[in-house]
């Protein structure tokens, strides 16, 4: 069983190695919750997230004869990375096994810290189990992304680093996969001060860790769908699942539509840059999953390795959503000027027009009517129904859409 002093020694292996990452007080954040909210920027960690203090704790310790043999393991992305620095740092070979959803940037990022990476099945848990039949056959050690007592020492050190920057913090909220940082985080910290409340995040697509704590035993999930790819685990592990249950105080869900708010939330006021496991753990704060009102609240934003396509998407969605980009459809008399008088309104009152279609070839129009779509961006819901308003007044019957965009 881990020991405090196993967090302390992991912190000694990491110094110089890794970042002490930033605990920075959020006023917008606190103003919206109604609490102290401090965010841990792990996601500007080296590496781009957390698993660089487990995965370089366990490498660290290896002896000669086990650096030589090289090292295997099975991850979505961040993990990889972890490893691939850390095996880079101590001389040693490393085979990383990913699944073949896994986001570009990461296997990319892997690669360049010269690990050889594998992409094979569809989820972590396939990943997994090739990982473990290459490592039977070539004899390499296993570094588990979360179910290994020197893993869980390794990001466990976050809590210390929260503890020493904030020691009268009341409640903690970190994402939970695999386990591995929840139990880490938990344990270093009650170790220490057991009454912070240390709360655990999933996504609603992938609650294997609620869901086994429900049962009272392990079970695995047949699928996991979400957005926070780096916490889509099907099952927790052995070890983390025993040390949960008796740390964590509670787990909470969120699903995708809340935590891609929290990403684009989060480039916009503070901003980082945020992966869908980074974020899930504000959103629990935001959205009131857990109340936190008046207490000082420490969010872990565990990594901010996203892929820039996916960002755009979450942009591009996030803005509709908020009715900061409209549709607009009308039908008017196809005659010269009346598209310049409809056009003319909308920059008077500070639309911006995104894309225009005027259509007059339509069979189910009359022979002198024009169909016209515009696609403009506002300064919200408030300000598109103005401009709607404004454009009637003008004579044009105009149809306002946000769910055709999506």
């Amino acid at each position: 069983m881990l020991e405090l002093k196993d967090f302390l020694e992991a912190r000694e292996k990491l110094r110089g190695d890794i970042h002490i990452t930033n605990l920075d007080l959020s006023t917008t954040f606190s103003r919206m919750s109604g609490a102290q909210v401090y965010l841990k920027t792990e996601n500007l960690q080296r590496t781009g997230s957390f698993k660089i203090r487990g995965a370089f704790n366990k490498i660290a310790s290896l002896g000669e004869r086990d650096k030589q043999n090289g090292v295997i393991a099975a991850s979505a992305g961040n993990h990889a990375q972890g490893v691939a620095y850390a095996a880079g740092r101590t001389g040693t070979k490393a085979l990383i096994v990913m699944p073949e959803t896994a986001p570009l940037s990461k296997i990319a990022a892997t690669r360049s810290y010269g690990a050889e990476v594998a992409l094979y099945g569809e989820s972590y848990d396939d990943a997994y189990h090739k990982a473990r039949e290459i490592q039977s056959r070539t004899g390499a050690v296993f570094i588990h992304a979360f179910d290994d007592p020197l893993v869980v020492a390794g990001q466990g050190t976050i809590g210390l680093e929260i503890l020493e920057e904030l020691p009268d913090v009341e409640v903690i909220f970190t994402p939970v996969g695999g386990g591995g940082l929840a139990s880490g985080i938990a344990m270093a910290v009650k170790l220490q001060k057991p009454d912070v409340k240390i709360i655990g995040v999933e996504a609603q697509g992938a609650a294997s860790y609620k869901n086994a704590r429900q049962a009272g035993t392990i079970c695995t999930l047949t699928s996991v769908r979400t957005i926070a790819d780096g916490i889509a685990v099907k099952c927790p592990g052995e070890l983390t699942f025993n040390l949960l249950n008796r740390y964590l105080d509670d787990v909470v869900t969120v699903d995708d539509e809340e935590t891609a708010s929290i990403i684009l939330l989060l480039l916009e006021r503070a901003k980082l840059v945020v992966e869908g496991a980074g974020a899930v753990s504000l959103a629990a704060v935001l959205y009131n999953k857990y109340r936190v009102a008046g207490k000082k609240t420490a969010v872990v934003l565990s990594g901010g390795n996203i892929d820039v396509n996916f960002i755009s998407l979450i942009i591009e969605k996030g803005l509709v959503k908020t009715g900061r980009r409209i549709r607009l459809v009308t039908i008017m008399p196809d005659k010269p000027g009346n598209l310049q008088a409809f056009l003319t309104v909308i920059a008077r009152e500070r639309g911006n027009i995104i894309s225009i279609n005027h259509d007059r070839t339509q069979v189910s129009l009359p022979v002198d009517q024009a169909l016209v779509e515009t696609v403009i961006e506002t300064q919200g819901p408030e300000h598109g129904k103005k401009i709607t308003e404004a454009l009637g007044h003008k004579g044009f019957n105009v149809t306002a859409e946000t769910n055709e965009l999506l």
